[in-house]
């Protein structure tokens, strides 16, 4: 039974053109959403990320060295992806489209491809990121860091007085806890930053 089954599907296929087709198309696709699927974590590894573009080397990777979440007491590490791109799927997409203009804006053009040049966009850099995480209410902050876990009693005094406040005044991680990986640039700081939350659209690699 088993060979005549197969035997049938054998002359099908071999005998519709449209058939082929479809199977050609569905072997296509799976193809396609395995290469996509693999380039979407690749790019999102610290590898990548830190160590691909003399950008990233020569700059913020030499920043981030032995700050407090690069080493620290507890040995939990945040990279790169965990911080500046996101986890859900959608808003995850959307970052990588925009990744592609900060590839031509900053990579191609070699805007920023020495510490000095860095420096001179370092606050525009800045701001953009800061008004990105205000706008999502620090969402990639929040995917590490769950104020429903957050243990009152092992804050300090002024920790907590400060999250009170924090919280009556509606701010959001980014507008206290920031320069904790790179450097703070000269100007305004996140709680400076007015954001329409409604036109937060994509993310910055930078």
């Amino acid at each position: 039974m088993p060979k005549r089954i197969i035997a049938k599907v054998q002359r099908l296929v071999t005998g519709n053109s449209a058939i082929k087709v479809l199977l050609a198309g569905f072997a296509a696709g799976i193809v396609g959403m395995s290469l996509f699927g693999t380039s979407m974590i690749y790019t999102g590894t610290e590898q990548f990320c830190a160590n691909n573009c003399h950008e990233m080397a020569n700059n913020n990777t030499r920043e981030f060295r032995d700050t407090i979440h690069d080493k620290n007491r507890t040995g939990v590490r945040a990279t790169c992806a965990d911080c500046h791109v996101p986890h859900a799927p959608v808003p995850l997409y959307i970052a990588k489209m925009g990744a592609l203009n900060d590839l031509w804006s900053h990579h191609v053009t070699h805007s920023v491809d020495t510490p000095e040049k860095f420096d001179a966009q370092r606050p525009m850099m800045a701001t953009r990121v800061w008004t990105y995480m205000k706008g999502n209410d620090s969402r990639e902050c929040r995917f590490c860091h769950d104020e429903s876990k957050m243990d009152p009693d092992k804050q300090s005094e002024m920790a907590k007085a400060r999250h009170i406040k924090a919280k009556k005044e509606k701010m959001t991680c980014i507008d206290c806890h920031y320069g904790i990986a790179h450097k703070v640039p000269e100007g305004p700081g996140p709680q400076e930053i007015e954001v329409d939350k409604a036109f937060i659209s994509r993310s910055s690699i930078f």
